[in-house]
């Protein structure tokens, strides 16, 4: 007997154990792989669809290493979700995975003794924890030592092509190169074109080394596509009330936004449809338990935004549907391809969205860093001075969330290291990759192009999502709609759309007051630090809507573009804003309406406030005043940077002061946009400090 056929044999016993039946084959590509990992020790990289079984690849690879004596697997992976279901899959094996992330640091030390006692097979980490320093210095090194097998799972994040790039899934190139001699590597994804494949061979060849590549067809068999255009989200909602009940078991809806995603599943749930929202804005342990009502099909629907995605796996997911496109054929397959993946049918509809390309603009944001922001990071980190990311933020006006990310590509690059405490520089000069970064924004502008057209197509749409994908078997499907006819229905039930109206014309969001100075203020020369004084403080205010609101978003995304030229407002916002008011529930009445001063909408937020003034018939006190000029603060930066540009920047008139002495009482405090919420906290605090008893925020619109 010879040794392939034996190791064949062996593979195959613990394939019949993973998946719970003894008549089960591997798949054409699958012993291959795990041949060339356990007998030839190589690097490769597997391209296949969802549901073809690239899991079983590294759990039956890793179980035939350990018989050999081998340390255990090191499974790099993205996602907590991801990370749960291949812990639970790995046990159906027989396999003693364990995974390290930051939700489950209690049991840290148990599974490092467990690893020391060689009690494991497989350990989980997301690429992040590498470089988290303790890890990194603690654990790493060991675990470098001994691994028997390195996966990196959903490889295309390697690649800044890919559609969903992590800037620390490139640093896994030089734990490959710490590797010890002969200790197989293997890579999969299902989402990857020519180019992304040919970028994560080269971080796999890393050292020169060959690199076995296995890409099977791509086309997913089981899955009809179709796209229904609708005239409005108004139409998009009540397509769903009507036929949301007839999709196929159960399945995911997923929305652009998280305000979106929020407030299509409260509508659905209100109209009798067992759903729930899944968005970055839920908690985890409620993201937990919402991925287990779906998967025990406890209902109907998740109505998620991208944070569900990758590794989420439920092989009888009966439909997936988009309100809104992604922007790239591929972000689109990727998510599509949780559907079906151990089912004959599963239904794939897109409902684009007129507003789609405004919102894939709006949210746009660099995985590339700015050349100014990168060298404005790099002055602030002299040598031999660690900073914490926070202390950062008070020399670099960036958000939390852009000057993270841009820390980890100066990290990967070699410019930056995270240390205990912070981030310090290394030294290494770091020249900015323009070249680089202008072809990958052109590249980005071309799939947003490409997705258009799969909308417009009238060609077979799983053929073109193939061809996407750089798949040379692509062939039509003869199932979509362009090659079979619509599956759907267009009809919608009148009282849906009555339902899904009233959904849309829902006005008025909390802004909620700022209460503590950001850290750090005196380095920005502003005396300020912990919490705000009682007597400054404003009350909860109001917004019509936020920017990414389904309903008023669009139209306030239109009021608040650059190119919009600054007017009264419209009586139809006006009345909306009215509307507001009249639910707001305040304890007490305001005395007078004061509004925020504004160089670019002066006309729109005076004939606002004069407006609200006389509907509820009390006196508009005028604007505040800036006696040291505008704020020059520009909209984006950090709150640190954003206080700093409006502290002390307002005043009150003395006969104001003198009017809030005779007439006690709150005062509404009206401007057109909050975004960071310092700009209203500054001016209601020059209210309070004038003598009114409490302030009422408003704003037309917040960010998000």
């Amino acid at each position: 007997m010879s040794s392939t056929t034996t190791l064949n044999e062996q593979a195959t016993s613990i394939l019949h154990t993973l998946v719970g039946s003894p008549d089960a084959r591997f798949h054409d590509g699958q012993f291959e792989a795990i041949e060339a990992l356990v007998e030839g020790g190589r690097r490769a990289l597997v391209v296949q669809r969802t549901g073809w079984g690239k899991s079983a690849v590294y759990f039956v690879a890793s179980l035939l290493l350990r018989t050999r004596g081998a340390g255990p697997t090191l499974i790099v992976s993205p996602l907590l979700a991801l990370m749960r279901d291949q812990v639970a899959a790995a046990a159906r094996a027989g396999v003693r995975a364990v995974a390290i992330n930051s939700a489950n640091q209690t049991e840290w030390q148990d599974i490092t003794a467990k690893l020391q006692a060689d009690e494991v097979d497989v350990l989980l980490v997301s690429p992040e924890r590498l470089n988290n320093p303790s890890f990194r210095e603690l654990y790493l090194p060991e675990l470098m030592r001994r691994t028997g097998l390195l996966v990196i799972d959903e490889a295309h994040c390697i690649s800044d092509w890919g559609h969903d790039f992590r800037p620390d899934y490139r640093r896994l190139r030089e734990l490959i190169l710490g590797l010890p001699q002969g200790v197989p590597v293997l890579a999969t994804t299902a989402t990857a074109n020519s180019r992304v494949v040919k970028d994560v061979e080269e971080q796999l060849g890393a050292g020169g080394t060959d690199v076995f590549t296995l890409r099977g067809e791509l086309a997913r068999k089981s899955l009809r596509l179709g796209v229904l255009r609708l005239p409005s989200p108004r139409s998009r909602l009540a397509w769903l009330l009507t036929h949301l009940s007839d999709l196929p078991g159960s399945g995911i809806i997923y929305a652009l936004t998280v305000s979106a995603a929020e407030d299509t599943a409260r509508l659905l749930r209100e109209n009798g449809h067992a759903v729930r929202a899944y968005t970055g804005r839920t908690d985890p342990a409620d993201r937990e338990a919402a991925e287990a009502a779906l998967k025990n099909n406890e209902v109907k629907a998740l109505v998620a935004t991208s944070a569900l995605g990758m590794g989420f796996d439920k092989p009888d997911l009966g439909f997936v549907v988009h309100l809104g496109a992604p922007s790239s054929p591929v972000a689109y397959y990727q998510q599509v391809g949780r559907a079906g993946r151990g089912t004959p049918n599963a239904d794939v509809l897109l409902l684009p969205g007129a507003e789609d390309r405004d919102i894939w603009e709006y949210f746009a944001t660099a995985s590339m860093p700015s050349q100014d922001a990168a060298l404005r990071v790099l002055d602030a980190l002299e040598p031999g001075v660690v900073l914490s990311t926070p202390a950062l933020e008070t020399r670099v006006n960036l958000k939390r969330s852009p000057l993270e990310l841009l820390l980890k590509v100066l990290d990967v690059d070699g410019a930056v290291r995270k240390v205990t405490g912070g981030w310090e520089s290394t030294g290494t000069p770091w020249t900015y990759d323009a070249e680089r970064y202008r072809r990958i924004s052109e590249a980005r502008i071309v799939e947003q192009r490409a997705m258009l057209d799969y909308e417009n197509s009238t060609d077979c749409r799983m053929e073109f999502l193939a061809r996407s994908l750089d798949d040379p078997a692509a062939t039509p499907c003869g199932r979509c709609d362009n090659c079979a006819g619509p599956w759907y229905s267009d009809e919608v039930a009148h009282e849906a759309s009555d339902s899904a109206n009233q959904a849309l014309s829902r006005v008025g969001v909390e802004l909620e007051p700022r209460g503590q100075w950001p850290s750090g203020m005196d380095k920005l020369g502003v005396p300020l630090k912990g919490k705000l004084k009682p007597g400054e403080v404003s009350l909860p205010g109001r917004a019509l809507a936020r920017l990414t609101d389904l309903g008023w978003g669009n139209r306030l995304r239109e009021l608040m573009a650059d190119a919009t030229p600054d007017a009264p407002l419209d009586p139809a916002v006006v009345e909306a804003v009215v509307r507001v008011l009249a639910q707001w529930g305040w304890d007490e009445r305001p005395v007078a309406v004061v509004s925020v001063p504004s160089r670019r909408r002066p006309q729109l937020i005076g004939s606002l406030a004069q407006a609200l003034a006389g509907v509820g018939r009390i006196p508009y006190l005028g604007q505040l005043t800036t006696p040291h000029g505008f704020p020059q603060g520009q909209a984006g930066g950090n709150s640190a940077f954003r206080l700093a540009s409006v502290w002390d920047h307002f005043a009150v008139p003395e006969q104001g002061a003198e009017w809030f002495a005779a007439n006690p009482g709150p005062v509404l405090l009206v401007d057109d946009f909050a975004d960071s919420r310092w700009t209203i906290t500054e001016a209601g605090r020059a209210l309070r400090s004038a003598g009114a008893t409490g302030v009422l925020p408003f704003a037309l619109a917040l960010k998000a």
